[in-house]
C-alpha cells in the first residue's frame, strides 16, 4: 500500500543531509513503509531492532563512535559494511537512549553513512531524554495512520481521487453517482479507519464491510494500554488508560472540551498534566486548542487550559464507542456519527502537519480555524446534509474572512462566501 510519507523518504535521499528519524503510533506501518522504500532505493539495508535485539542494543551502549559502532557490527553479523552502498534502519530506536545520542556523530563522521529510524514511543522517549537529544543533527518526519486518500488509493481508485480533485480545484459538482460512491467509501473509512492491517482485512474480503475483523481494532487498542503499562510507572499507567479511555465520553458530550473531572471525579490537572503529556507525545491523542484570539500566529493566542481531544485513528474511536457497521451505514446514530466526523477531518489536518484550534465568539463556536495561503479561514464541519448553522454566517458576518469551508455530504460549490466540500474530499484542503 502507498504511503504519502514515501514521497518524503524519497526527498530525503535525494538531498541527503542528516539521519532521519520517523516519529508515529504502534501499528501505523512505520516498520513496512520503511523496509519497502529501504529494498527499493539501496543496493544493500542493514536492519535493527533494538526491542528484540539486544546485541545490537548492547553496542550502541557501549560506544557512541560510529566507526567502533560499525566494527563491532561487522564482527556481530560477519559482514563488510559498504556506506556507499548500504543503509542502516534501527527500528524501536526508543529503547536505546546511546543510540540516539550516536546519531549526532553519525551525521558528523567523514564517512557518508545513510541512517533511518523510527519508533513507536518515540516521541515519548525524546521528551524525556535525561543525556543530549542531536539538537540540528537529526532530520524529523511524522507519521499517522492512512488518511483517506490513502486509502482510496489503496482500493485502486485513482482516478476517482483525479475527478475529486479536479472538483475541489474548480467548486465544480462532481456526477451525482460518483458522489454517492465517493460518499459510501467515506462511511466505510470512517468504520476502518487509518490503520494498515485494518485496511487490508477489508481488501482482502472482497472490499465487503460485512466480513471485516474488527476484532482488529480492539487488538490495537490493547496493544496501546500495553504500551502505557510496559513504559510506565503502575500508577502513571492507569492515569495514562483512564484518560485514554474517556475521550469517546468526552467527545459524545454537547460541550466536549476535555474535562479531568469526567477522567475521575477525583481527578486533577496536576495529578494528571503528565499522563495528559504522555498521551500527546506519544500521538495517541490529538489536541485541539481553543483560541482566544482568531489573530495570526495562531498558535500564540491558543489556551492551553482549555481543548478537545481527538484519537489519532477514527476507526479505533468507532471502536471504543462500540458503534456498528449497520448503525453508520444506516444512519442509526446520528450524534456518534457527527463525533466521528469532527475526529475524521481532525485527524487529516494533522496529518498535513497542521496545529489544531477552534474557536467561540458570543455564543458561537467554529469547528476549526485554520491558516491557508496566510489567510484564517474558518470550518464548520457536518456529518450530514443539513447545513443550516449560525456559527459561521455570524463568523463571516463579524469577521469578514476571505471566505469559509463547510465540510458536509453535500456536493461541491461555492456560495455565499462559502466553499463547500464533501466530507470525502477533506484530504483536498491545502493539499
Amino acid at each position: 500500500m502507498f504511503r504519502k510519507i514515501e514521497e518524503e523518504l524519497l526527498n530525503w535521499k535525494n538531498d541527503y543531509k542528516k539521519p532521519l528519524m520517523i516519529i508515529g503510533v504502534r501499528q501505523i506501518g512505520k516498520t513496512y513503509t520503511i523496509k519497502k522504500f529501504c529494498e527499493e532505493n539501496y543496493k544493500n539495508c542493514l536492519y535493527f531492532n533494538l526491542e528484540r535485539e539486544d546485541d545490537i542494543r548492547s553496542i550502541f551502549e557501549s560506544t557512541i563512535d560510529p566507526e567502533k559502532i560499525i566494527e563491532k557490527i561487522e564482527i556481530m553479523r560477519k559482514i563488510t559494511f559498504d556506506a556507499s552502498n548500504t543503509i542502516i534502519f534501527i527500528d524501536e530506536i526508543q529503547k536505546c537512549e546511546e543510540a540516539i545520542t550516536s546519531l549526532k556523530y553519525f551525521c558528523e563522521s567523514e564517512i557518508p553513512y545513510k541512517i533511518i529510524c523510527a519508533g513507536s514511543l518515540l516521541g515519548v522517549k525524546l521528551n524525556r531524554m535525561h543525556s543530549s537529544f542531536p539538537v540540528g543533527k537529526v532530520t524529523m518526519k511524522y507519521m499517522y495512520p492512512m488518511d483517506f486518500e490513502e486509502f482510496l488509493m489503496a482500493l485502486g481508485e485513482q482516478k476517482l481521487i483525479v475527478e475529486i480533485k479536479n472538483c475541489y480545484d474548480n467548486n465544480k459538482p462532481i456526477l451525482e453517482v460518483i458522489h454517492e460512491k465517493a460518499l459510501d467509501l467515506y462511511q466505510k473509512y470512517l468504520l476502518i479507519g487509518g490503520m494498515p492491517e485494518v485496511v487490508n482485512n477489508f481488501i482482502i474480503n472482497d472490499q465487503k464491510i460485512a466480513r471485516v475483523n474488527f476484532d482488529l481494532q480492539y487488538q490495537i487498542l490493547n496493544a496501546y494500554l500495553a504500551d502505557m503499562t510496559k513504559y510506565t510507572e503502575d500508577n502513571d499507567s492507569i492515569k495514562n488508560y483512564k484518560i485514554y479511555n474517556s475521550i469517546s465520553t468526552q467527545l459524545s458530550r454537547e460541550n466536549n472540551n476535555f474535562k479531568y473531572s469526567l477522567v475521575d471525579k477525583d481527578a486533577r490537572r496536576i495529578r494528571y498534566e503528565d499522563s495528559l503529556n504522555w498521551l500527546i507525545t506519544s500521538n495517541m491523542v490529538l489536541p485541539c486548542y481553543l483560541l482566544d484570539k482568531n489573530e495570526l500566529p495562531l498558535n500564540a493566542f491558543k489556551n492551553d487550559e482549555i481543548f478537545k481531544l481527538y484519537l489519532s485513528d477514527v476507526g479505533l474511536l468507532r471502536a471504543m464507542l462500540n458503534v456498528e457497521y449497520d448503525e453508520i451505514l444506516l444512519n442509526k446514530v446520528e450524534m456518534y456519527k457527527g463525533v466521528l466526523t469532527e475526529n475524521y477531518v481532525a485527524c487529516d489536518f494533522i496529518t498535513k502537519s497542521r496545529d489544531l484550534f477552534y474557536y467561540r465568539f458570543s455564543k458561537y463556536e467554529i469547528d476549526f480555524l485554520i491558516k491557508i495561503k496566510g489567510d484564517i479561514i474558518p470550518v464548520e464541519v457536518k456529518s450530514g446534509r443539513r447545513t443550516t448553522s449560525n456559527s459561521l454566517m455570524e463568523y463571516i458576518n463579524k469577521y469578514k474572512p476571505k471566505y469559509a469551508i463547510r465540510i458536509s455530504t453535500k456536493n461541491f460549490g461555492f456560495e455565499n462566501n462559502i466553499k463547500s466540500i464533501p466530507l470525502y474530499a477533506v484530504f483536498c484542503i491545502n493539499k
